[in-house]
């Protein structure tokens, strides 16, 4: 008995999650039945589970899509709720693919009109609110999650993704309720869902493939109300174990996960090799992951080099001389670290860093010649070339357009009018009224006191940051004083017109420009617009580019975008990133998403090739 019971189970270790389970369950039936299978045959060791070890640089905030914003967040959350697309994981340039659908929906000629085909079998992972019962996902389901964005109760950052795109969802905002009808988000039947639009939206599909638009189940809202984020039932591949906040979470194997294997037709050149690797594979690869809150910068990077974690991506400025070689001129392993085997791969990232000035700041905002000469200045004051050599190691690109290559949209010939010119940045206070004082610093034209104030984050990268830009500006006698937060509070503070400067960056949710140009757009102030800049010739322009795609007619428009931005100066532009990302030699499958936040459901892990240079290491 206990043998054949040992064999049975064996057999039926096919997917990652089961050999964990599998190996208790062999240990107690061999146990159980030890004399009686004596003259059984020997049955193999079940192989030890996969746990892939990561980290987040920040702490977790509540696990609702519908709510949740920050990256770290949002790493989570794509593993653990599934929109109705996802990216192809090798294609380049980025493509969607089915997720939870039968195949990509019917669009109709007018592209107005999008039908989806769920594929059934999809279910929520076990919860008391769906009492005892097995819940699958239907595409009223999808309805419900949609119109969540909508309510007003959850003030959802992501409702500029469909606010004013669904045909008739002004009877959502007139009066929020999900029992509201609206032709615009329809189920048709148990599995298919019509999405009509009131405008046709070249970029709406990428909202599809977005955390925020994952499918929750109404149960579990209303029974945990504003405290769903603390309780995540989700379909993705993988569900929460533990989970201490902002210190530890993990992620197991989602064992109801539906059958997903991986298909590489699609994959780029470069990434062939990969492919193969994982052709015909049923994702996810890893039993768990185990994810650490890291935010101090030395200690990730004493964590990877001491094999605590299985890679590390976008290594700090301030940490880049521990891992890379400093005389070659393209970024290079130290010989050592190369030699344990760990692969270094520079990765150009769909992000733009940039300090923005509230244009409805007393001091530094608003639309006159004195005020745009004093933004100017300050944008003329900025140290690229000191930032990018010094402050990046060589790893940025300067920023000449809110957009970074490989966006679409992003024009590699446009050069900004605004660079480094101390020069040029004093004769325009001059000129503007802005005298230096008694103490040395300059006065606003009035005589009375000028004082910039920049927040900034309490790291030793923000420190550096402050240095650069105190440089810069005391050097055209402009003074500034610097007020340290926590960039949560910030961004908070930020939405409500309370902070004068602040640097930033944004990374791409959707590898269009409309999703970096929207970041100025006037309606969208007091939300991602922290500039709160609202310039009629942008807003009209802005307006008209959503329209399009990727084409010349657009292109004139974001070139006209962009000269109005150099010509106001809500933003002052710095760098696109380029992350260096290293991982461990036993980390299979590893190939950074340009859009995507994680790669986990693909990675795999050779145990055996860990185990043995983790114990061959100091």
């Amino acid at each position: 008995m206990a043998a054949n019971l040992a064999a049975n189970l064996g057999a039926n270790l096919a997917r990652p999650w089961q050999r964990a389970l599998g190996a208790a369950a062999l240990s107690l039936a061999l146990a159980a039945g030890h004399a009686a299978a004596a003259d059984a045959p020997v049955i193999a060791p079940a192989a030890a589970p996969k746990v892939l070890h990561a980290f987040l640089s920040t702490g977790e905030t509540g696990l609702d899509p519908a709510v949740a914003s920050d990256i770290a967040t949002l790493a989570l959350l794509e593993n653990l709720y599934d929109p109705l697309l996802r990216y192809d994981y090798l294609a380049r340039p980025v493509t969607l693919q089915p997720n939870t659908l039968r195949a990509m929906p019917q669009v109709d000629q007018a592209g107005l009109t999008y039908t989806f085909q769920l594929t059934p079998g999809i279910h929520f992972t076990p919860d008391p609110a769906f009492k005892g019962k097995q819940r699958e996902v239907t595409a009223e389901d999808y309805v419900y999650s949609l119109k969540r964005l909508y309510d007003p109760a959850l003030k959802s950052p992501w409702l500029f993704l469909l606010e004013g795109k669904l045909a008739g969802d002004a009877a959502l905002k007139t009066k929020f309720s999900h029992a509201t009808a609206i032709p615009g988000l329809q189920a048709l039947d148990k599995y298919t869902l019509r999405i009509r639009l009131s405008a046709p939206d070249p970029n709406f599909l990428y909202y599809l493939a977005m955390p925020a638009t994952g499918v929750v189940a109404r149960e579990v809202a209303e029974a945990y109300g504003s405290q769903m984020g603390n309780h995540p039932v989700g379909t993705g591949p993988f569900m929460v174990g533990e989970w201490k906040r902002s210190d530890k979470i993990t992620l197991q194997a989602n064992p109801d996960f539906r059958p997903t294997v991986f298909h590489g037709a699609g994959a780029a050149p470069e990434y062939r090799a990969a492919a193969a690797a994982l052709e015909g594979k049923r994702l996810p690869l890893v039993d768990r992951i185990e994810v650490k809150i890291m935010e101090e910068y030395q200690s990730r990077m004493l964590g990877f080099l001491n094999g605590e974690f299985d890679y590390i991506e976008q290594v700090p400025e301030s940490m880049k001389d521990m891992v890379l070689r400093a005389d070659t001129a393209a970024p290079e392993l130290k010989p050592e670290l190369a030699k344990k085997g760990m692969q270094l791969s520079p990765f150009p990232v769909l992000q733009t860093y940039y300090m923005w000035m509230n244009m409805e700041d007393p001091l530094i905002g608003g639309y006159s010649k004195d005020k745009v000469a004093l933004r100017r200045a300050i944008a003329l004051s900025y140290n690229s070339p000191e930032d990018v050599a010094l402050l990046k190691k060589g790893l940025a690109l300067p920023a000449q357009s809110p957009l970074p290559p490989n966006v679409l949209g992003y024009d590699p010939a446009y050069r900004s009018p605004v660079s480094y010119n101390p020069a040029l940045a004093k004769a325009l206070l001059d000129r503007y009224g802005y005298r230096v004082g008694k103490n040395g610093y300059r006065t606003l034209p009035n005589g009375q006191p000028l004082l910039l104030t920049m927040h900034s984050e309490p790291s030793m990268v923000g420190r550096l940051r402050d240095e650069l830009w105190r440089k810069g500006l005391n050097a055209i006698g402009l003074q500034v004083q610097f007020k340290s937060d926590k960039k949560t509070e910030i961004i908070k503070a930020s939405r409500l017109g309370k902070v004068m400067m602040f640097e930033t960056n944004w990374i791409a949710d959707f590898p269009d420009g409309d999703n970096y140009l929207q970041l100025l757009y006037g309606p969208n102030s007091g939300r991602a617009n922290y500039a709160r800049f609202n310039l009629p010739e942008y807003n009209r322009r802005y307006e008209q580019a959503r329209q399009l795609g990727d084409t010349p007619e657009r292109r004139v428009l974001y070139r006209e975008m962009n000269q109005l931005i150099h010509a106001y100066n809500p933003w002052v532009l710095l760098t696109h990133p380029i992350s260096a990302d290293i991982r461990q030699p036993w980390l299979k499958n590893y190939i950074r998403h340009p859009v995507e936040f994680t790669n986990w459901r693909y990675l795999d892990l050779d145990v055996a090739e860990r185990n043995q240079l983790t114990k061959m290491a100091p």
